[in-house]
């Protein structure tokens, strides 16, 4: 697949900016042509050669193929008629001030053309980027476990600059280039068709060179990149670790698997570069081989009368001299290409990512939640290792259902599977009876609040942390739900109120405060099913205190899933479910479950409960 191709399909929104890119393109290429014949003038008079007269002014005579001799004849007029009335010294000066005029011309459309092919590049590189991050929210979240987070972050930021800087760069000159080499070699072929001819043939060599060096570009380029995808996995994970790194004095052994992974860049980066560098003086020699060769040929039928005269041929050789640097650009453009396909092919694995969860064909929508959530004969599995084995469960509406086990008794896995963060691979679960792959995923998420131990926070306010999908509540609302989670005492006490940043992840926070406006958010959202995953695991006795009260009024009157770790919080459960292994091993009330001498009672003991 040409991933380099799809990469300049996003161009399609910015054709008109293109299309005038291109225009401007033709006009520089048209102005470096004029600009060069505009100064042949000045050399006949520095060289005291007289162009063969035009005795009458040209007249054209409609015929297409004869307009060059007719501008050639007329210019020709022109400058005689000039020289004649003004003097050579006079004519020197204006085709002087014309040959400046022309050039400046020429870098203004130059300019212009740039500019516009920029915009659309730059845009390119925005929509690229802005399709990676709502794929990234469309990707269910089994794609990340499977997934390191730095390579994903590698792909978004220097995947798609590798891309703006190796194809959508590069299709400038890939643009310009052909029309400023097609205009200039369709003039030089005009003036002489032989001289030209000749020159074509050291074109493919460096076509053929510079094609090698970039196939091999092609796959170091792929390396570098999941080097680099590596660095920034190292760099999220030492400052995500920091404390365990330093309590653990392993600060050595982090930095020796960073260093490493920076040599191995070094390494890469430096094999790209030699290759990379080898380009361009490929192209420098065999431009100088080109203009060695023109000179002897072009000097050869100049001597046997069927060449160019002076001026002209310093015309022709200044001309074709412009033409090598597009040329050298094209095929630098055309390596890069090459290179800019693997960070292309990596972006696109990301935006073609297969979506584990999908929607049926007319998928229902529902408004509200009436009777019972019933897991029915579930089996899921972690590639080769079962997680839940036939597990089956009711929860009616209205009641709190805790899950309490052992860690990798599938406790998460059970809420995981109802938000449709992964999906069942035998049975199914139904909501009021209807299969849940049988609803609008968008519809059925309404119906669920969620609050975890990770305490996951944005880098704003306190009010829009509260206020997450709903930006458009009034400030009373955000205070209420704030004053159930108790949570509104604290936030008056900061400095700025609810207006307060709460910094990198709620860094400015601490946990039990962060807690608190977790299900702050969850009581905003007022959804009738709330999902609470060890919600007081990593909490202070003290703040455990305030959540736990915040936690018990925000279920009142609600369907509730509750992870448990710490027992003491679910003691007033409609039902505590025992799991081990993936099966439920005890269900019942705490009271119930406690008069046996199960697994529950010594779990309790362990905990010293009693």
């Amino acid at each position: 697949m040409n991933y380099y191709k799809r990469a300049i399909s996003y161009i399609s929104p910015y054709k008109s900016t293109l299309a005038t890119g291109i225009l401007f393109n033709i006009l520089y290429a048209i102005f470096n042509i004029v600009a060069m014949l505009g100064f042949m003038p000045v050399l006949n008079i520095l060289f005291d050669k007289e162009n063969p007269r035009v005795e009458t002014k040209p007249v054209f005579n409609g015929d297409i193929f004869s307009s060059g001799t007719y501008l050639k004849d007329s210019f020709n007029y022109f400058i005689q008629e000039l020289e004649a009335n003004r003097g050579p010294e006079f004519v020197l000066l204006i085709t002087c001030i014309m040959f400046i005029t022309m050039f400046l011309f020429r870098n203004i459309f130059s300019y212009f053309s740039e500019f516009y092919l920029t915009y659309s590049r730059t845009g390119v590189s925005r929509d690229f980027r802005s399709s990676l991050h709502r794929k990234i929210l469309e990707l269910p979240v089994s794609f990340f476990s499977d997934t390191r987070k730095g390579d994903v972050f590698a792909r978004i930021t220097s995947d798609v600059g590798e891309i703006e800087a190796n194809i959508l760069n590069s299709l400038i000159d890939i643009i310009r280039s052909p029309i400023v080499i097609i205009l200039t070699m369709s003039y030089l072929l005009y003036s002489n068709f032989q001289l030209t001819v000749f020159t074509l043939i050291v074109f493919p060599i460096m076509g053929t060179l510079i094609s090698m060096i970039g196939k091999s570009l092609k796959k170091d380029t792929g390396e570098a990149q999941k080097e680099l995808g590596k660095m920034y996995s190292y760099v999220d994970e030492t400052l995500v670790g920091l404390k365990v790194i330093k309590i653990f004095n392993a600060s050595e052994q982090i930095r020796k698997r960073f260093d490493d992974n920076l040599n191995s860049i070094r390494h890469l980066s430096l094999k790209l570069f030699k290759k990379k560098a080898l380009a361009s003086p490929v192209s420098e020699l065999l431009g100088a081989t080109t203009i060695g060769m023109i000179v002897y040929f072009g000097g050869k039928l100049t001597l046997q009368g069927n060449g160019l005269s002076g001026a002209e041929f310093i015309v022709y050789i200044s001309l074709f001299y412009t033409i090598l640097d597009p040329l050298k650009k094209l095929s630098n453009a055309i390596s890069n290409f090459q290179k800019g396909e693997v960070s292309a092919k990596r972006v696109f694995e990301v935006l073609d990512a297969d979506f584990e969860i999908k929607e049926i064909a007319n998928a229902l929508e529902i408004d509200d939640f009436t009777d019972k959530i019933e897991f029915r004969n579930i089996s899921f599995a972690y590639e080769d290792r079962v997680v839940l084995d036939n597990f089956s469960l009711i929860i009616p509406k209205g009641q709190t259902v805790a899950l309490v086990g052992q860690s990798g008794s599938g406790k998460s896995t059970v809420a995981n599977l109802i938000t449709r963060f992964y999906d069942v691979q035998s049975g199914e679960i139904l909501v009021d009876g209807i299969n849940i792959k049988n609803i609008k995923l968008s519809s059925y998420r309404k119906l669920f609040g969620l609050v975890t131990q990770d305490n996951i926070l944005f880098n704003d306010s306190i009010a829009h942390n509260i206020a997450l999908g709903n930006l458009q509540a009034g400030r009373e609302s955000v205070e209420s739900a704030a004053r159930i989670a108790n949570a509104h005492d604290f936030i008056l006490d900061l400095p700025d109120g609810y207006d307060t940043g709460i910094g990198e992840a709620g860094g400015k926070l601490s946990g039990g405060q962060k807690q608190r406006v977790s299900i702050a958010r969850a009581v905003m959202k007022n959804p009738p099913i709330m999902i609470l995953d060890e919600a007081t695991s990593a909490l202070d006795t003290e703040s455990e205190r305030f959540v736990q009260d915040a936690l018990e009024k925000m279920m009142q009157n609600r369907t509730s899933l509750v992870i448990a770790h710490r027992l003491s919080t679910i003691q007033q459960a409609d039902q505590i479910i025992v799991m081990e292994r993936g099966k439920i091993m005890e269900q019942g009330s705490h009271s119930e479950l406690y008069s046996h001498d199960g697994v529950y009672r010594k779990l309790v003991d362990l905990q010293n409960f009693d």
